[in-house]
């Protein structure tokens, strides 16, 4: 082979670093170091790089920032090689500022958000939309001195990164910081947010800045925050590979060989393996993507497909406990016995299941009258007595904008941008009423969201519902928020009153319910009924598939076309009729499988596939991404009305969703009444 022959394979094969990201994914489970980067393998977390840093408004904070140290360099080579060249050429300055600046030593790659260099001191900045409390944060320890968990991920990145950078440069003195967005921060100017637009082009994804900007910004809304001590306790401490305490240097250069040698590194499994983004659901097929999860199991335990049926300790639901389980030989829901769940095996009583009764009847699969699930009907009947007629369901989608949109107010406060709206009436008649989607780019919703909410629930005194803590949580956030507004709106104590009315709040002696207080459906389902589908669980994106699979009543009514404007059950946004229980290929189908995709313009550009993004909406993440890209990216206007008319079917959903599983929870009553 001619030595131009080897020169061009050596262009072609790109050097296997170690970089920042891979590393946080070694320290959360070394083996993942070999499932990385290879299409052959199931990744959950696939593709949803984008939409997260949108909903998190990571774009935006990054150009903020970028605009806090003005006059920096870019580096926009594509090759590792250029980019370290650039950053090499631009250190021989005295002064400059770099954004992306490249350093690599020992098979170790980093790039860093921003480089601040004066003289012979060098900044080192990394950039994180998350936000940050001075007063409550402090240096990011916990009550007994220990590095806080929420901020170790973000400590251990920038600490990596000194770490390359100083090996790279053991001649310069680098300073660590992390810039945060700072919750005790209020904006001094209006319409800030809009001002960084985002632009997209295939995979590829910059933020526009409006001209003038840099000189507009007003009181500054991220702090850069000094962690050179957090960073030199990291260094000089120790970390966990493969089951043994070692160096700092030593677990990265052990991290770093096997990952340049395409080592696997034995698997260790623990309660962390329940988080693995390289899990299928089952064993896979063959011709089915590889679960890094599944091998990891049968390395370790020596199992079998079969021994995956019926679901590991790591489904026990609501559990802190997996992990000694686990070390104890328990690794089947199987294995678990009432010795590991105290008095789970008792009756429940009048007031409902207990937790531990709940995850007994997981794990045994028996429940006290046998047959296909577990109904409390007593207990839903002494709650039904105490509800007023008609019965209004609401369910919300929020956001947290990074950058706020008026003065006045903080980076990260809540913005409640939808609400969906059913009711129920004495006679059993369904109707879906109101709903409210406010995402006009630069408008804040939260005035004209609790004016809608107020006018919907206004003309009677019916019970409220929601379903799980959310709305009850949103509604105080709104609450504080108004209450500090710099300028209020003209009916904000009517508001303010409106919110105390139906809301639970603290006070110094405890909580108080407002005499309208929303009552909690999933408090209910938790208490009362369980089906195994479940998995033990009482969110409603659970609940809903089980009640189609256990409820006669609700297949009666919505296996018939009775749902549509102008239908048996009215909609807003249906227009055809259509039915909610429809079996395909011997299964019932999940109502939201007959949706469609949130995000279906981004297939062509690689984004997340139809099913991806559906399954990112229903658990309830893609209405926060969907509202940043009402908000913030220019898209053509029917990608817009797609993606508005997905997010008003999704969570008028939510709300008829909770109306059958009342219509559920009837039937059964009424089949069990004496």
């Amino acid at each position: 082979m001619s030595s131009a022959a080897v020169s061009a394979d050596a262009v072609r094969v790109a050097p296997r670093y170690l970089t920042k990201s891979r590393f946080k994914l070694a320290l959360e489970c070394p083996t993942k170091l070999f499932y990385t980067g290879k299409p052959e393998f199931q990744n959950n977390a696939l593709d949803n790089s984008f939409l997260q840093a949108l909903a998190e408004g990571g774009f935006q904070v990054g150009a903020l920032a970028c605009l806090m140290y003005p006059g920096g360099i870019e580096v926009t080579d594509s090759s590792h090689a250029a980019q370290l060249a650039t950053t090499r050429e631009l250190l021989r300055r005295p002064e400059v500022t770099i954004y992306e600046a490249a350093f690599e030593a020992h098979g170790l790659f980093v790039r860093v958000d921003i480089l601040r260099k004066r003289g012979n001191t060098v900044e080192l900045i990394e950039v994180k939309a998350k936000s940050y409390d001075p007063m409550e944060d402090a240096d990011f320890r916990g009550a007994k001195g220990q590095l806080s968990r929420g901020m170790l991920p973000y400590l251990r990145d920038i600490a990596f990164q000194r770490y390359v950078a100083q090996a790279a440069f053991p001649e310069i003195a680098f300073q660590c910081f992390l810039m945060l967005a700072d919750k005790s921060a209020q904006s001094s100017v209006d319409g800030l947010n809009q001002c960084f637009r985002i632009k997209r082009a295939g995979r590829r994804t910059r933020v526009e800045i409006e001209p003038g900007t840099e000189g507009q910004l007003g009181a500054p809304l991220l702090r850069a925050v000094p962690v050179d001590t957090q960073v030199d306790e990291i260094l000089g401490g120790e970390l966990v590979v493969s089951g043994q305490l070692i160096s700092y240097p030593a677990a990265v250069a052990q991290l770093a060989d096997a990952y340049r040698a395409d080592r696997r590194i034995a698997a260790q499994p623990s309660s962390n393996c329940g988080s693995c983004e390289f899990r299928s659901s089952a064993p896979p097929q063959p011709g089915q993507l590889r679960s890094g999860f599944h091998e990891c199991w049968t390395e370790a335990f020596g199992w079998q497909p079969a021994d995956f049926e019926g679901g590991t300790v790591l489904d026990l639901w609501n559990s802190r406990n997996k992990q000694k389980l686990l070390e104890s030989g328990v690794r089947k829901l199987s294995d678990i016995t009432s010795e590991h769940l105290p008095l789970a095996d008792a009756e429940p009583g009048p007031k409902g299941m207990s937790k531990q009764q709940r995850q007994w009847f997981q794990c045994s699969g028996q429940w006290p009258g046998g047959g296909e699930q577990y109904v409390n009907a007593a207990g839903l009947r002494a709650a039904m007595r105490t509800w007023r007629y008609p019965l209004h369901f609401v369910d919300f989608e929020t956001s947290a904008v990074a950058i706020p949109f008026r003065r006045g107010q903080r980076p990260y406060q809540t913005v409640a941008f939808q609400f969906s709206h059913h009711v129920m009436h004495a006679d059993g008649r369904v109707e879906h009423r109101t709903q409210l989607l406010e995402a006009s780019p630069g408008l804040d919703p939260t005035v004209p969201f609790l004016r809608a909410l107020h006018a919907a629930l206004s003309g009677d005194e019916g019970t409220v519902f929601r379903w799980a803590s959310h709305e009850n949580t949103v509604l105080r956030q709104l609450h504080a928020r108004l209450a500090e507004d710099v300028a209020p709106p003209a009916d904000a104590e009517e508001l303010l009153a409106f919110i105390d009315s139906i809301t639970r709040r603290k006070i110094a002696e405890g909580e108080v319910d407002g005499p309208r207080a929303m009552v909690d459906l999933c408090e209910l389902a938790a208490l009362h009924h369980f089906h195994p589908s479940t998995q033990g669980g009482a969110s409603l994106k659970k609940v809903l598939p089980a009640l189609m699979h256990g409820s006669a009543r609700l297949r009666s009514i919505y296996s018939r076309p009775v749902y549509g404007q102008g239908a048996e059950i009215s909609s807003l946004n249906f227009r055809e009729p259509m039915a909610w229980w429809v079996q395909q290929d011997g299964r019932i189908l999940d109502p939201y499988e007959l949706l469609p995709p949130v995000f279906a313009d981004l297939n062509a550009v690689g984004e997340p596939s139809s099913d991806e993004a559906m399954s990112e909406l229903r658990a309830g993440g893609a209405a926060m991404s969907a509202y940043a890209r009402l908000q913030f990216e220019d898209i053509d206007p029917a990608a817009r009305r797609a993606i508005e008319n997905a997010l008003l079917r999704y969570c008028e959903l939510d709300t008829l969703a909770m109306v059958m599983a009342v219509q559920a929870w009837q039937a059964w009553i009424e089949e069990a009444a004496p």
